[in-house]
């Protein structure tokens, strides 16, 4: 399997589910595609679609749901948008709120949903950056 070999750091601390996510999508769309930057841009579309972003690892979507998290994971493939980088933008507030509590993000409870989004990514990506330098 190709897909376990590419596999990002991020999902090497994943669960079992997220990891046979990407590893699927990701040797199929070799199959379709050839090696390079587009089998994982599917892969990690079709991660998107069930799971999430928290901190330095990706985790089941709230309740199981299955959707989109982004402009980019929902529109066709050469339309391209713009990333949601992993956290599920249509979130509830509670639920981004949770997030930050977990993620320990400073001021959550004055922010509103928007500012909880931006602020869970920025919380995403210094925890992943924190644990690739380890």
């Amino acid at each position: 399997m190709p897909g376990r070999k590419d596999m990002p750091s991020t999902l090497e601390r994943s669960p079992e589910s997220a990891q046979r996510t990407w590893v699927k999508a990701h040797d199929n769309a070799l199959k379709e595609y050839g090696r390079g930057q587009r089998a994982q841009r599917v892969a990690y579309g079709a991660l998107k679609h069930t799971h999430e972003k928290v901190g330095d690892h990706w985790e089941r979507k709230e309740r199981g749901r299955k959707a989109p998290s982004d402009p980019q994971s929902a529109r066709p493939r050469q339309v391209g948008g713009r990333s949601g980088q992993g956290v599920d933008e249509k979130d509830t507030k509670a639920h981004l709120y949770e997030m930050a509590r977990r993620l320990d993000v400073p001021g959550r409870s004055r922010m509103d949903r928007r500012e909880l989004l931006g602020a869970v990514k920025a919380a995403n990506r210094r925890a992943t950056r924190r644990a690739r330098s380890r």
